[in-house]
Parts: structure tokens; sequence; C-alpha cells
């Protein structure tokens, strides 16, 4: 699969089944069970996460989509299930967390989440960007995989009228993964997913890396 003209790729086994056991374990000896269906900064919480988000491995999967040395920017465990269960709208993921906010030049849309100032960046950084999404279970239609409109990262920053007009002509395409596998995408390729429909989890690492340098001060914030 071409990934800079489709903007995503399947990679199956890129985790060890035995890998995807140990951070399933250590996610549940080190997260509130009652509150782990999305957990912001995961590899700061569970440190075996941390290991594999921060791993030569990682990191090295990570510099083949950047130009430059990759680096983590962001980290968020999902888990959905019938009782803790979600659709997500075609949307892109278009904003970096940073150590302040300023005055620049195609910097847009600053809000403040969580304490930290988020933005939009210009399109350049999330050009170079690339999102892991580990799958530490099964997933496919039944348990609401990722959904993705290939190629659609070539169009830009989309507004809501044009996401509109582009899901409803463009073929989609849905990432149904085993265990250990991982599909790695541009953030600002539109994405979605359904509720799950069936028992069980649906467990993702999702981790972003960038090797972008950002500009007057600003720093990367997880």
């Amino acid at each position: 699969m071409n990934f800079r003209k489709q903007g995503f790729a399947i990679k199956n086994n890129f985790l060890s089944d035995d890998k995807c056991k140990y951070l399933i374990s250590e996610i549940k000896d080190n997260i509130n069970s009652v509150n782990n269906y999305g957990v912001r900064n995961i590899d700061r919480k569970v440190s075996a996460v941390g290991s594999v988000a921060n791993s030569k491995y990682l990191l090295n999967c990570a510099n083949y989509y950047l130009d430059g040395n990759a680096f983590l920017v962001r980290a968020i465990y999902f888990n959905k299930t019938l009782n803790t269960n979600w659709n997500i709208t075609w949307h892109q993921d278009k904003t970096i967390a940073v150590n302040k906010q300023i005055n620049l030049t195609g910097y847009k849309a600053w809000t403040v989440k969580e304490e930290i100032n988020c933005v939009q960046p210009p399109l350049a950084v999330l050009e170079n960007m690339v999102t892991f999404r580990i799958h530490l279970d099964a997933s496919n239609q039944e348990n609401g995989c990722l959904k993705v409109i290939p190629t659609t990262h070539r169009f830009g920053i989309l507004s809501q009228p044009e996401i509109n007009r582009i899901k409803n002509i463009y073929p989609i395409k849905y990432c149904e993964v085993d265990v250990g596998d991982a599909v790695v995408m541009r953030p600002h390729i539109l994405h979605s997913s359904e509720k799950s429909l069936i028992p069980g989890n649906r467990r993702v690492l999702h981790l972003e890396y960038s090797s972008f340098n950002l500009p007057h001060g600003l720093t990367w914030v997880r």
C-alpha cells in the first residue's frame, strides 16, 4: 500500500501477542478499571507503555514516515466496550498541545483543555506527524473498528460542509485488524468509528509522533 498516497496503512504483527498481553496486564494494574475507557498520557501512567512508545523500535518506525528524528507527542489509551461505548463522526485530528499561547501566523483556534494550550497548527506540521494505533484486541466492524477515507489527508484542512460532501462520495475503508496489528495514519486523514455491538474489549494505544520543531519558543506538551 502506498502510504504517501493513501494516508494510512495496516501493519500486521506490529507487536507480538505476548507483548500485548503484558501491556494489558500492566494497564489493568495501574489504571482505575472504572475510568479506563480513555486515558491521556498513558505512557506516563503506565511505565510499560512508556517503554514501548519511546522504544527504538517505535521511534525507528515513526522515522520512516517523518522528516527528521521522531519523538512522541501524544499517547492515549482507549477501551471501547458495551458499557463504555461511543460513536465518532467523521473528522480530522488537527490540534496539538503546546507550552503557551502566542500570536503566530498560521496557528489558530486556540483552546485550553485540562489546563494545556491547544492549537490548530499550519498544515505543514500535521503533514510531519504520524499516528500509530496499536491494537491490543482484534477489531472489526462489530466492535467499532476505525474507519478511514483514503487519500483525504491530501485535501488539506476541511470544513464541515466539505467533510459532509466527501463522506458521501468517496469509498470508506474499515480497518479490521488482529491483536498486535497497527493502523498507521496521518492525523488529518478523515476517520471515524461506530459503537461496539458485541461484548468484550476493543483496546487501542493511540500514539502520535512528530519531528517538527515548533517556532518562536513554542514547544510540544503532553
